[in-house]
């Protein structure tokens, strides 16, 4: 109950941090908020274009399929990659001002799921503009983000901690991110893959959340909620583990920063 006290006691400086987060992203520049697009746009032109050429796949509308798996990736690998050095970035005010330590890696979290919530707009008007239309199933939309944003938190909470003591992080994460984008259904369908791979993909939680979207947006289907269930159980246990990692390792960020 201890987080939920302190973020309603520093609400407003949560509320001020994310906006500056929201804001500090597009700082400076001349299309402000219309990067939003811009980026997951030029993004899905590339994979949209070469792809086909190269995989030589007959995917319907892969437009929209690639469009509807890059943009929650984009959302998952912003928010990892920022909330790793969220701490070491504000290492000045840690330093010098009391305030909930985690309200750092919450706001990149919360301000990069804004964002997502923008970019779903892309989303939207493809399946418009190619006729697919939306259907009922598209109510499940936050259902599926809210899985997707417990996750990202337990990851945060636990990547902003650890990184204070091992600035290597940085470099382990990249690799790690890059070779998740293969093993998730991006670019391509886990119906062309053999069965021994399908298996191990089960392992990969953005696997779920990727083909939980494109069953709503694409498929226009019920997700597979089993596994979009056992996920949002594992994602609160992962939650409440990386809370508990993030209050252990704060102790220290003073000193080591």
């Amino acid at each position: 109950m201890e987080i939920f006290k302190n973020l309603y006691q520093y609400r407003e400086l949560l509320k001020t941090n994310v906006k500056k987060e929201i804001r500090g992203r597009y700082k400076n520049s001349i299309l402000g908020v219309l990067w939003s697009f811009l980026n997951p746009l030029l993004q899905l032109a590339v994979y949209a274009l070469i792809f086909p050429l190269i995989l030589k796949n007959d995917i319907p509308y892969y437009t929209i399929f690639v469009c509807v798996g890059l943009i929650p990736w984009t959302f998952f690998t912003t928010t990892v990659n920022q909330a790793a050095f969220t701490i070491i970035a504000n290492g000045n005010i840690i330093k010098k001002v009391y305030f909930p330590r985690e309200i750092l890696p919450i706001s990149v979290v919360t301000s990069n799921a804004v964002n997502f919530v923008i970019s779903t707009i892309i989303i939207l008007a493809f399946v418009i503009i190619y006729g697919l239309g939306v259907t009922p199933y598209i109510l499940l939309y936050p259902f599926i983000l809210l899985i997707q944003y417990i996750l990202l938190l337990g990851i945060s909470f636990i990547l902003s901690s650890i990184t204070v003591y091992f600035r290597d992080l940085e470099h382990i994460i990249g690799i790690i991110l890059m070779v998740m984008f293969y093993a998730t259904p991006i670019v391509y369908s886990l119906d062309t893959l053999p069965e021994p791979f399908v298996t191990i993909m089960q392992l990969n939680p953005m696997a779920h959340i990727i083909e939980g979207y494109r069953s709503i947006f694409y498929y226009q289907t019920m997700p597979n909620m089993n596994n979009l269930l056992i996920l949002l159980a594992l994602s609160i246990i992962l939650l409440v583990i990386g809370y508990f990692i993030f209050k252990k390792l704060q102790k220290g960020f003073a000193e080591e920063l």
